[in-house]
């Protein structure tokens, strides 16, 4: 009886734990969500709504999320450019200088920039032995092709941590590939983390005897 109200115990507290961390990211989202229009509602609204109200009789509905939408656009628009780009390095540079808001800033951008990254066609996650041999290092593979004497490679990223930013594109045998148990986002997590969030097994081995 005893060893019955334990388990239950520990099943009542798992499934508890399960709860929350599946209710904390939905709870984030819909927090952040209205920041975001609570924020472009500060500023459009007291400039629009008397005009609306004067002249439609009542508030524009939605209007931090289209005016947030439209700012968006244009701030995409404007980092698009060499002169936007110049504009937003150098903005970019002041707030790396403070430094509570350097540590929020650029967290905050690793995280979008793994999430960009893997927008754009990383296949799997790789492992291989560089630079030297016995030392593994991880890359994401982004396509393959054919050498001129049948030999097949694969086109590898290999970013630098924590930021993924930068980094090599390299072409490797494919029989000097190891492929790796781990998902594109797996990979992501383990690179921004610099190895402090990992799985425990990998397909990793010793080649040095």
């Amino acid at each position: 009886m005893k060893n019955f109200w334990k388990k239950l115990k520990k099943s009542l507290r798992t499934k508890f734990l399960a709860g929350i961390f599946a209710l904390i990211p939905i709870v984030l989202t819909i927090y952040v969500f209205k920041l975001f229009l609570a924020f472009f509602d500060s500023i459009v609204g007291p400039v629009v709504d008397p005009i609306a109200i004067k002249y439609l009789g009542f508030k524009i509905p939605g209007l931090g999320l289209v005016s947030g939408l439209f700012l968006i656009f244009l701030l995409g628009l404007l980092t698009s450019n060499i002169v936007g780009k110049s504009i937003f390095h150098q903005f970019e540079k002041w707030v790396n200088q403070i430094p509570l808001i350097k540590t929020v800033y650029s967290t905050s951008k690793k995280i979008l920039t793994a999430f960009q990254l893997n927008q754009q066609g990383f296949e799997k996650v790789v492992f291989f032995e560089f630079p030297r041999k016995g030392i593994w290092s991880m890359g994401f593979v982004t396509g393959e092709t054919e050498g001129k004497d049948g030999t097949r490679f694969y086109s590898v990223f290999l970013p630098t941590t924590p930021n993924p930013t930068s980094g090599w594109m390299i072409f490797l045998p494919q029989t000097d590939v190891v492929a790796s148990n781990l998902s594109v986002e797996e990979g992501l997590q383990t690179l921004i983390s610099a190895g402090t969030i990992v799985p425990k097994k990998m397909n990793l081995f010793r080649n040095d005897l």
